[in-house]
């Protein structure tokens, strides 16, 4: 079946498919272009030493060090609709689509929801691990149903939105790490749907795009237009995007820091007790924007994003990103963690 369904690279670089792009390697990399083949690909004896790593677009991880096991990655990228009312339409898409791709494809065939979503890197079967959000938007509220391979029933598995549990960049998937390996996805997409521009940024763009009405569309221009300014390119400067999550604190806590800090954004948590900070506005005022030490670096346009400029060690990345949180905490005393996963190293 090699050859058919999937191939194996033995001692295979990695360096070219993380968007940090840091120097890393796997004893095998396993190249599948069809999900019916996971069963097979699971039954190799290259993948019983280390639980196997499914790798997409490999712009939400970073490499401290080398996989310890194989790395996995789906090449399928089909999309379709399977069902459409005409008020919603029932997408399904294969996990090796470029996300991007994927929600201009939901635009051009007439359907919304996903246009906060624009720009975000990466593929279709990473978006329901991390529950990927932006400008308000998060992917969860979409997700009607997740297909994946069970490793622990050593079955196709579906999952429907509820099962999947998400949270604020979390999900069964996140919660359960190597347990199942998202093959599908798919999508309740509506038709007509009130647009969402009230996160900061996106008014003010559009304003300067001279959209009055905007479509769909047109807020998917202005999240694009305002992505390419705050965040640098992975081609031209390695990154995986805004590398901590905004902390959600209790809302005492919240009320004394604005007590001392008038300027902090503060946003609504996941409940009312609790409120979501800002990582980028903490670490700025912490002076890390623009900090460069060796080729590991921070933005000198958005203090929440780390970049390489050259060939920064995913460690030397790492180290930096302690360093960083660690100042967070001591000046604030609050804690932000990594939204990108760690491959060779914990927090």
């Amino acid at each position: 079946m090699p050859g058919d369904a999937f191939r194996i690279a033995e001692n295979a670089p990695l360096r070219s498919r993380n968007t940090f792009g840091v120097e890393a390697n796997a004893p095998w990399l396993v190249e599948i272009a069809e999900a019916r083949a996971l069963p097979q690909v699971f039954a190799l004896p290259q993948l019983q030493a280390a639980p196997p790593l499914l790798l997409g677009g490999g712009s939400n991880l970073l490499f401290a060090g080398d996989a310890p096991g194989a790395v996995l990655s789906l090449q399928a990228d089909g999309v379709r609709i399977i069902e459409d009312d005409g008020t919603t339409a029932i997408v399904h898409a294969e996990a090796g689509k470029t996300w991007h791709d994927f929600v201009l494809w939901s635009l051009g065939q007439g359907l919304c929801g996903l246009e906060n979503l624009a720009l975000i890197p990466g593929t279709v079967g990473a978006a329901p691990i991390q529950n990927i959000g932006a400008y308000g938007t998060e992917v969860g509220e979409f997700v009607r149903r997740v297909h994946a391979w069970d490793r622990a029933e050593g079955a196709f598995v579906a999952l429907d939105a509820a099962a999947c549990a998400f949270g604020y960049r979390d999900s069964v998937f996140k919660q359960e790490p190597d347990r199942r390996f998202v093959v599908a996805v798919e999508f309740a997409l509506p038709r007509q749907r009130a647009p969402k521009i009230e996160y900061a940024g996106l008014p003010e763009e559009l304003a300067a795009m001279g959209v009055v009405a905007p479509t769909p569309r047109d807020v998917a221009e202005a999240v694009i237009r305002v992505r390419t300014r705050k965040l640098p390119d992975p081609a031209l400067l390695g990154n995986a995007g805004s590398f901590f999550k905004n902390p959600i604190i209790p809302a005492a806590q919240a009320e004394a820091l604005l007590a001392t800090h008038a300027g902090m954004p503060v946003f609504r948590g996941d409940s009312v007790a609790t409120r979501k900070l800002s990582a980028g506005w903490l670490i700025d005022q912490c002076g890390w924007k623009g900090f460069r030490d060796g080729d590991a670096g921070v933005s000198a346009a958005h203090a929440l994003v780390l970049v390489n400029h050259g060939r920064a060690t995913g460690a030397q990345l790492l180290a930096l990103a302690r360093r960083i949180a660690a100042s967070v905490q001591e000046r604030f005393g609050v804690a932000i963690e990594p939204e990108p996963k760690l491959i060779g190293a914990s927090w």
